[in-house]
């Protein structure tokens, strides 16, 4: 079944229930305002003459209801990151999938301070146009059975494709990446069967919905359920959360570990207590965020793994099946191989070498781009470019993208594995990265760049050469006073590399001096 017809069904069956409180304007929305909504901007998307419609709008009911109106619609929605160049990816996105409009909000572009790009349409004034007419029409059939309504919106494939998603472009320019419904049903289906999340819960909608983590977790998982949703448009606004948190009783929080640093840092003991289930993903899970995380709220953080190429989620830890430290167990119906990274060959239990996967979570391929789907995707596995161990439990264990490793002296050297030793040592609001900045003079150098914070290097580096090999030990240490991060929470490590490099050669030229 296609998400937005599913998504019809459960509207009928949860008719009264809040399907979404929504921060951005304090309405609340139920399923049934939800239904009318939603059928009401498919009207209106029928306009358009192209497959794929566009859509750049923050967290909010606004953006859930675009994309469910734009499928019933028959339209394939393209979503766009304003957090980084929301211009440059407007136009980039028409470009690579050939279509003009673009559902956006007036608000988002006042606060970007950014002028609308041609083809820009705003949903403000898209609300605002629809007639009475429009609207008591659209009344009368959310009051008709489940299958007439379906009939009367766009009907296709399992296999067609839900959305268009990009890659971040930290190698390339991005990729467009084919989400077919079958892709993203295979996590609605089967993470309520390793977590019992129900329609009980309340989801904290707190990721943006132009990565994949956000929307399949955020989004489609809580509606196919029938559970509530509190959205914020702002990932950022920690305390705002906390306050939800409190507010609305959230029993699932999801998040990337920076987010997850953000919450503790901005909560005391006790306001988190209505949290279930806190799972992380997008980053590597640092100890001593378990450690805080427990301590101070009683809550353990299941880690997961995932890719935008597999809609996302791979594995996860459940509360029957936890290994703190590793990426869990695969979901069920997703098959995992450990590849040796020189020969390609299967390799047993607890030999390291990169991840491959297989099953119907992975995506249809890159729009427009057959080189690079050939080049990720052989026999229908899709090679995720990490490194990681599968032990004799069937835990999956991250050692980092392949990507993020670095040669020096011969050696493979895991910057993950660095980074998680060197973070045990650091004060607990004090963050870190480790990155690989080439020296002209003395080639490649692992070099740490830390978040704002008071900290004694010479200390650190002395217990750091007990854990790791001397070519590991990071050879200088760069205070930054926000590490940047990327859109969906993730850490910016291009950005961290060009920073860290920028103040090197400025220690260099007032060495010269």
């Amino acid at each position: 079944m296609q998400l937005h017809l599913m998504i019809i069904d459960i509207c009928k069956k949860y008719s009264k229930k809040t399907a979404i409180y929504d921060q951005a304007t304090g309405k609340d929305i139920s399923y049934e305002k939800l239904l009318l909504a939603s059928l009401l901007l498919k009207n209106r998307f029928n306009r358009y003459r192209s497959n794929y419609i566009g859509i750049m709008v923050p967290t909010s009911a606004g953006c859930m209801l675009s994309i469910i109106g734009a499928l019933m619609a028959g339209k394939i929605p393209v979503m766009i990151n304003y957090s980084t160049g929301a211009r440059e990816n407007s136009i980039y996105a028409q470009e690579k999938c050939s279509f003009k409009t673009i559902i956006t909000s007036k608000k988002l572009l006042a606060k970007l301070n950014i002028d609308p790009v041609k083809g820009m349409v705003f949903l403000e004034d898209i609300m605002a146009e629809i007639t009475i007419t429009e609207k008591i029409k659209a009344l009368l059939k959310t009051k008709l059975p489940a299958g007439v309504i379906k009939s009367s919106v766009h009907n296709g494939r399992e296999d067609d494709t839900s959305v268009i998603l990009f890659t971040s472009g930290s190698e390339k320019e991005p990729k467009a990446v084919q989400l077919s419904h079958r892709n993203i049903r295979h996590n609605l289906l089967n993470l309520p069967d390793i977590i019992d999340v129900n329609n009980k819960d309340v989801f904290a909608g707190t990721l943006p919905l132009f990565h994949v983590f956000g929307l399949t977790t955020n989004f489609w998982l809580p509606l196919s359920l029938g559970c509530s949703i509190v959205t914020h448009a702002n990932p950022l606004e920690y305390r705002k959360i906390v306050e939800s948190i409190m507010k609305y009783k959230i029993t699932v929080l999801i998040g990337t570990p920076t987010f997850f640093f953000g919450y503790s840092n901005r909560s005391e003991p006790g306001n988190l207590s209505s949290v279930r289930y806190a799972i992380a993903g997008a980053d590597k899970v640092p100890e001593k965020l378990y450690e805080q995380f427990n301590r101070d709220h009683g809550i353990e953080i299941l880690e997961g793994y995932g890719a935008t190429e597999t809609s996302p989620v791979i594995s996860v830890n459940t509360p029957d099946f936890n290994k703190p430290g590793s990426i869990g167990k695969p979901l069920p119906g997703v098959r995992v191989k450990i590849l040796d990274r020189e020969t390609d060959e299967e390799l047993p239990a607890n030999r390291e070498g990169k991840i491959v996967v297989k099953g119907d979570l992975v995506m249809k391929g890159y729009l427009g781009d057959l080189e690079e789907t050939s080049l990720h995707i052989h026999n229908g596995w899709y090679d995720t470019g990490d490194m990681g161990v599968l032990d004799d439990d069937g835990f999956l264990w991250h050692r980092g993208r392949l990507k993020r490793f670095v040669k020096i002296g011969g050696e493979m050297i895991s910057l993950v594995k660095v980074e998680n030793e060197l973070s045990k040592l650091l004060p607990e609001d004090v963050i870190c990265c480790v990155v690989d900045v080439p020296n002209l003079s003395k080639g490649s150098e692992i070099v740490a760049a830390v978040a704002t914070g008071e900290i004694d290097q010479k200390k650190i580096l002395k217990q750091l050469k007990k854990k790791l090999p001397a070519i590991a030990v990071p050879k200088e240490f760069y205070v930054i006073e926000d590490i940047p991060l990327m859109g969906g929470g993730k850490v910016a490590f291009r950005s961290v590399e060009k920073i860290c490099r920028d103040m090197q050669n400025k220690d260099d030229v007032d060495l010269e001096s």
